[in-house]
């Protein structure tokens, strides 16, 4: 079978089926935001494990696995939008608004904020309908309790 027609055939496929997992779908848009510069290093990684570990009352196994999960997902990745719709659909906005600042936690986690980093997390919350206002008070929550004077 030519090329071409493995290509037509996969684009016609249906789209397989997958179970949300809003516990997932946190953890991948947190390993998301931290793979945005380019980098995972131990910084972001030990922020992650932190946030999913209290955010869901994971044991260090638990997050780990969690972790793990989120960082296969992530490479197989092609966009993020049945993740979004996951937290959206199973979050109130005050916990889709705790998702935002956790995502600034790891944008903060190496000490830099890259550009790309802050625009997934504008974009996320566009598609989880946190206001612009609210995302932004998120970000100066969290610069506040890191330290962070210059935004």
């Amino acid at each position: 079978m030519s090329l071409f027609r493995r290509l037509i055939r996969a684009l016609e496929a249906p789209a397989p089926q997958r179970d949300p997992d809003p516990k997932l779908s946190v953890a991948v848009l947190l390993v998301e935001a931290a793979c945005q510069d380019d980098t995972f290093d131990a910084a972001e990684r030990r922020v992650i494990e932190q946030l999913l570990a209290r955010q869901f009352d994971l044991s260090a196994e638990e997050c780990r696995a969690l972790l793990e999960a989120a960082e296969k997902r992530v490479g197989e990745m092609v966009q993020i939008h049945g993740h979004t719709s996951d937290v959206f659909e199973s979050t109130t906005p005050a916990e889709r608004i705790r998702l935002i600042e956790m995502l600034w936690e790891v944008a903060y986690a190496d000490g830099v904020l890259d550009p790309e980093e802050d625009l997934l997390i504008r974009r996320i919350a566009g598609l989880m309908a946190v206001e612009d206002r609210e995302r932004v008070l998120a970000r100066q929550r969290v610069a506040a309790r890191l330290g962070i004077k210059s935004l």
